[in-house]
């Protein structure tokens, strides 16, 4: 698994909407703008599965 600066597994379940990275990733594979991902994962949270599926419907 994935390790962060301070030593913490990182979770691919879950978007950090703190990262700018993070953002441009799904922007672009979802092909939104990276706002429009931050604006979802502020409304249904931060599990990759339920925002994907958010973003399917405005895409």
């Amino acid at each position: 698994m994935i390790k962060t600066l301070r030593d913490r597994a990182q979770d691919p379940k879950r978007i950090t909407a703190g990262q700018d990275y993070v953002l441009s990733y799904e922007a672009k594979k979802e092909d939104v703008t990276k706002a429009a991902v931050k604006k979802s994962v502020k409304k249904v949270g931060n599990s990759r599965t339920i925002i994907e599926a958010d973003l399917e419907k405005i895409g």
